[in-house]
């Protein structure tokens, strides 16, 4: 029995450079010698600005885009050197709907199946369609379907050849709300049942939410690659808000060296006022604050603290190298 390959995508000094010699434009780096591994079975959030190099990285892995330079193997089989292997192992879903409106789901997968050289023995056409959602929905027209329901038959169209990785490049573009959830229970269904799952997406929330572990590209650099919690980690500053049943006309020093922001209680969203204190867990932990607190004679009606959150992590790293 084969053993399975602990990399999903393994990618070595990848470079793509547009333009040259043959075009009036001056060359542009796509890629800088990326260097990107994903493991076996994960759930991997690819995040970057607009013109980041993304869709350039995912077109090279489906063999749309050829690199300049570098290594990259999927599932174990380099793209050079055994392309059809390569190209079978990873299943892509675009933004755009890449469908005939007047095929049905079933039409849909079947053609799809078919460009594989799947044999019609081996097509999983209406196992597909249950497990996106869309059994009963297998021979209607394909235009009829929702928005939502059109995401999951892309989804199930890059399945029909059962590839190991799927990549889902930006999947829920203009999808409300509940389409979006519904899209992702079925996305980590698949994860549970073993297919390692590539996300690209602007909506942060959903690679915090989702994905244990992250990239992020910028310039065509990857600027990290890391698990969630380490990546979230990062930022060293926090924040806690102490909400108080009333406050002292003139905060004593041992506050002021804390340099909070006072709320009023009258402009406050809870109603009561608060102090506001930002800090470096490395530099001042919390009990200090408390002490200091409570040393000023201060009673205290709540706390809550604001943790970093992937969105301030992204900022961070993409405006620094952007300067």
């Amino acid at each position: 029995m084969t053993s399975l390959p602990d990399l999903a995508i393994n990618a070595q000094a990848l470079t793509k450079v547009y333009g040259g010699s043959q075009s009036d434009q001056a060359p542009k780096l796509a890629l800088d010698a990326v260097d990107l591994q994903v493991p076996r079975g994960s759930l991997f959030g690819l995040l970057g600005p607009n013109g980041a190099g993304k869709s350039t990285l995912i077109n090279i892995m489906a063999d749309l885009v050829n690199k300049t330079s570098g290594s990259l193997s999927i599932w174990d089989y380099d793209i050079d050197k055994r392309p059809r292997q390569s190209r079978a192992s990873i299943g892509v879903v675009p933004q755009e709907l890449t469908f005939d409106p007047y095929f049905s789901p079933r039409q849909v997968l079947e053609l799809q199946a078919g460009m594989y050289g799947v044999p019609p023995k081996e097509r999983r056409t209406m196992e597909l369609l249950e497990t996106v959602g869309l059994f009963d929905k297998a021979d209607a027209y394909a235009r009829s379907l929702s928005g939502g329901m059109k995401r999951r038959l892309m989804v199930a169209k890059a399945m029909v050849h059962t590839p190991p990785i799927l990549i889902l490049d930006e999947p829920t573009a203009g999808v409300d709300v509940e389409l979006r959830r519904m899209l992702w229970d079925h996305v980590l269904e698949l994860n549970e049942l073993g297919v390692t799952i590539v996300l690209t997406t602007h909506y942060l929330e959903e690679a915090e939410e989702l994905c244990d572990r992250i990239a992020i590209i910028n310039r065509g650099n990857i600027v990290a690659c890391e698990d969630k919690p380490q990546l979230l980690n990062r930022i060293d500053s926090k924040k806690i808000v102490i909400s108080l049943k009333q406050v002292p006309e003139k905060l004593p020093q041992q506050l002021l060296d804390f340099s909070p922001e006072l709320t009023d209680a009258k402009t406050s969203s809870s109603g009561l006022a608060q102090l506001a204190f930002s800090y470096r867990r490395s530099e001042s932990p919390i009990s200090a604050i408390l002490a200091a607190v409570a040393a000023a004679g201060l009673e205290i009606r709540d706390i809550s603290t604001e943790e970093s959150d992937l969105e301030d992590i992204f900022l961070q790293l993409t405006s620094s190298k952007s300067t």
